[in-house]
This record gives structure tokens, sequence and C-alpha cells, in this order.
């Protein structure tokens, strides 16, 4: 057995451990708007659920050279956004958002998303996501990073609207064959979603 003290480490060398051991990890691709209005959308695999009452979920929006996303910014000057699960049918547009915009300019637009109005909230979703949950930011926790310059924003959304395509919802469940997520792994490697097995819990 390998033992790696992370502090004799650099960033980028524990980035690979990191993401080379959590495996797979879902992809929410996350819209927020501006102050100006300019509709931004990013993916991100740093993304869980936190809760069930009332549901909320995280995602952890990495800083780069210490600057914060837009992503970040947007959530916290306006309050809300949405994530997207990201599946078979939209990995190709997923992918897109990821290119480095300048904040005025829409990754909604390069990727050639459709926005469609939220319920609740004023961020628009995406129509062609299966599954869509707008959110509003219950918190946002800055962490990480050395001195003045912190690594990420950790933003916790409650979920106040689940929007569902009818066939990946059935008797109150998900339809993973119906949905087929993408998950991320390392570097620019994908995955779907591959065979399962139940086991009972233990009483």
């Amino acid at each position: 057995m390998i033992s790696i003290n992370p502090s004799t480490q650099t960033d980028r060398e524990n980035y690979k451990l990191l993401v080379g051991s959590i495996v797979p990890r879902p992809i929410a691709l996350v819209t927020t708007r501006s102050k100006d209005g300019v509709l931004n959308a990013a993916p991100f695999s740093y993304f869980s659920i936190v809760a069930s009452q009332p549901p909320m979920i995280s995602i952890s929006v990495q800083r780069k050279q210490g600057v914060m996303k837009d992503t970040a910014r947007n959530a916290i000057e306006t309050g809300s956004f949405v994530v997207h699960i990201t599946d078979e049918s939209n990995i190709r547009m997923v992918n897109e958002t990821a290119a480095n915009l300048p904040p005025d300019e829409s990754e909604v637009e390069r990727a050639g998303f459709t926005p469609i109005a939220s319920e609740v909230i004023d961020v628009p979703g995406l129509k062609e996501a299966k599954i869509r949950m707008e959110c509003v930011l219950e918190k946002a926790i800055t962490l990480g990073g050395s001195g003045d310059q912190p690594a990420c924003e950790l933003l916790i959304g409650r979920v106040v609207r689940f929007h569902l395509e009818e066939d990946v919802y059935e008797n109150g469940y998900i339809n993973p064959d119906q949905l087929n997520p993408i998950s991320r792994m390392a570097g620019n490697e994908y995955t779907k979603l591959g065979p399962r097995f139940s086991m009972d819990r233990p009483e």
C-alpha cells in the first residue's frame, strides 16, 4: 500500500488522486443569470446530494487562479440557479458550455441550448435536459486555498421545483434506463450507466 501525504504534493497532484479515485461523478449543468441579464451555463462534477428534507444539493465551483467563476458569482449575487442532469442526449452540448467565455457571452447560445422559463425563480432552465431542478441559494461557503486566495465556493442549493420528462418518471421514481446519465471520470474520460446489481441492506 502506497502512503501519500497531500501536504507534500502540488494542487495538481492531489487533484489527480481525487478525480481518479472518486468515480464516476454525476455532472451538473448549472445555469445562472448575471446582474446584466446574461444567461450563463457551466458543467460541474463536484456535485452531490446534501439533504432530502428540504431537498438540497451541493456544487463546488473551483476558482481559477484565485478568481471566482461566473457561476458562483451569479448564484451569490442573484440567489438562484438551475441544475440539470447530464445525459447521453445532451453531453456534447454540455461539453461546449465548458468553453472559457467572457462574462458577457452566453455559453447557452454557443452550445445551442433552448432556454425555458422557470416557475419559481428568475433563472431560465434548458429544454434539452430530461431533469432540471430550480434552486434558491441556501448558503455559499468559501473554502480552501491559502492566504487571501480561496480555492472554491461551495454552493448549497434548496430545490424549489423539480422538472422531469414523463418517460424518466415512474411511480415516484426515476427510471435510470430512460435517463441514460453520463458521469465524469478523470481527464477527458466519461462513462455511461453500466451493469447494476441489488443487495438487501442488513437489519
